[in-house]
């Protein structure tokens, strides 16, 4: 029972800590902010946003080897300075090189060293039968941050201005992602994995061994996996970053932050659903049931110009897109083993980094220039399109590559 309660505490205090780390899904508010306040330009806006998505999964690796190496609390209490710093020292003056060098590579810093601990201490204390589901919950504090940090971030820049707004949450974040640290540890070795109910599953790509990052990356399926991930993330990223400001432009919808929290619900609610999923259908097949739905929703997103059915847009953008961010850590450990799931998991959060780069700023560009997001959304869905093709080639590694 006591290795029980140390699970379910390592699984719910790793939500809390997401729900924390999530601040960067509420950007959309911000950036409108510094659209209206400060004059910035879209593309302007995208380049803080963009810089924290790349550090972020960048870190992850050195992270993800912390981790793996001194379990998570030394990763996480980190984070927690980092995240203090990064948003305190955002508010110091508000400028795009400001920005991009405190909230994009500080906290960026922060997002990923937070991140990388979490959910491997989460899924190494349960059975293979559940993976998807405890990654899940844990992964879902990330996507419904949102909810309270977007009215909170738009109400505090409302009555105290941006400056402050930054040094309030820095606070924030520094206490809650320290306290819950002392919650979360990897299970000692030889331990029993808990099993919840039983029930059926199917794990058509389960890997037998544990591979270290070098032998990974001599894999062809580390690459398709970095593949699927970054055109998953360019599409999902390109809309989440100027959330606002397409509400604003394309539907009329002046509250941003109504857009944000609505996301954020159906990330939240695609995190828990598509994992308990994938533990019945197998990854594969909801993959590609991930990819197909994004297909459809952004052939037709330009034509989403009244608030209803933008809502219904985003909501289906949210629910999909969160559902990748359960999907692929579990991928990653089927494929190649939980030994060295932080590290591993980290390099294939790099496509994350990458995605979440060009993909704003692509949407960024494409707006200035053309003044629609048209030709975003549609090269947004020729890659999901691609990705939902490629996850037929997915497969477990062999012996022989090791």
């Amino acid at each position: 029972m006591v290795s029980v309660g140390k699970a379910w505490k390592t699984v719910w205090a790793g939500f809390g800590i997401n729900l924390s780390l999530g601040v960067l899904y509420s950007w959309g508010v911000i950036s409108a902010a510094l659209i209206d306040e400060y004059q910035w330009t879209v593309t302007q806006t995208q380049i803080p946003y963009m810089t924290a998505s790349v550090v972020f999964a960048l870190s992850m690796i050195p992270g993800g080897r912390l981790q793996d190496s001194t379990g998570p609390r030394v990763t996480l209490i980190i984070a927690s300075i980092l995240a203090g710093l990064g948003f305190t020292l955002s508010s110091f003056a508000i400028t795009v090189n400001n920005l991009t060098l405190f909230f994009g590579g500080i906290f960026g810093l922060a997002m990923g060293f937070g991140y990388a601990a979490p959910t491997p201490a989460a899924v190494k204390w349960f059975h293979v039968n559940h993976r998807g589901f405890i990654s899940g919950i844990v992964v879902s504090g990330f996507g419904l941050a949102p909810v309270y940090i977007a009215p909170l971030t738009r109400m505090l820049i409302h009555q105290s201005g941006i400056r402050s707004t930054f040094i309030i949450l820095g606070i924030l974040f520094f206490l809650t992602i320290l306290l819950l640290s002392f919650f979360i540890h990897n299970p000692p070795q030889g331990h029993e994995p808990v099993r919840l109910q039983a029930k059926k599953t199917k794990r058509e790509i389960q890997s037998v061994f544990d591979y270290d990052y070098p032998s990974m990356l001599r894999t062809p399926q580390f690459y398709l996996l970095w593949v699927l991930f970054f055109f998953g993330t360019f599409s999902g990223l390109l809309i989440i970053g100027q959330m606002a400001k397409i509400g604003q432009e394309q539907a009329g919808i002046e509250n941003g932050a109504i857009l944000v929290m609505t996301y954020a619900v159906f990330n939240f609610l695609g995190r828990i659903s598509w994992g308990s999923i994938s533990d019945f259908l197998g990854e594969k097949m909801t993959l590609f049931l991930i990819f197909a739905v994004q297909v459809v929703v952004y052939f037709v997103f330009h034509t989403m110009t009244e608030p209803h059915t933008l809502l219904i847009g985003k909501s289906l953008v949210g629910f999909t897109f969160g559902g990748m961010l359960t999907i692929f850590p579990v991928i990653t450990s089927q494929l190649f083993g939980l030994k060295n799931f932080g590290v591993n998991y980290g390099f294939v959060m790099t496509a994350w980094g990458i995605g979440g780069f060009l993909g704003p700023l692509f949407g960024g560009t494409v707006r200035d220039i053309t003044g629609t997001y048209q030709t975003s959304y549609t090269v947004s869905a020729l890659f999901c399109l691609a990705g939902s093709l490629l996850t037929f080639l997915i497969k477990k590694p062999g012996k022989s590559e090791l």
